[in-house]
């Protein structure tokens, strides 16, 4: 599974971040820019794994800089992070802290 240290070192070399196509167009329409995801990548805590996702496991990265919270979802394998997708959490599947999702009302 991808490890925090890992994926900040690979990061500190910004030519190892790929940006899936899917990752971009998301973040075009969501307006993130490429900043953001460099910020989340050097200053965010891993919420969620997915050790399961293919081809690499994955895993949910939250930056909270304090005025607009922001997931990415990434992986990891011979040091090339692969952005899958980045979008800003919807406060209402997210508990405040924004690392808890909500549970579905039953």
């Amino acid at each position: 599974m991808p490890d925090i240290k890992e994926i900040r070192s690979a990061a500190a070399e910004r030519s190892n971040i790929m940006v899936t196509a899917h990752a971009a167009e998301q973040m075009k329409i969501r307006g993130i820019k490429i900043p953001d995801i460099y910020s989340a990548l050097d200053n965010g805590e891993i919420i969620e794994d997915y050790p399961s996702d293919y081809p690499y496991p994955s895993c949910l990265i939250l930056y909270d800089p304090g005025n607009t919270p922001l997931h990415i979802v990434c992986s990891i394998d011979e040091g090339i992070i692969y952005l899958i997708t980045a979008y800003h959490p919807d406060p209402m599947k997210w508990e405040p802290d924004f690392r808890t999702r909500r549970r579905e009302a039953t």
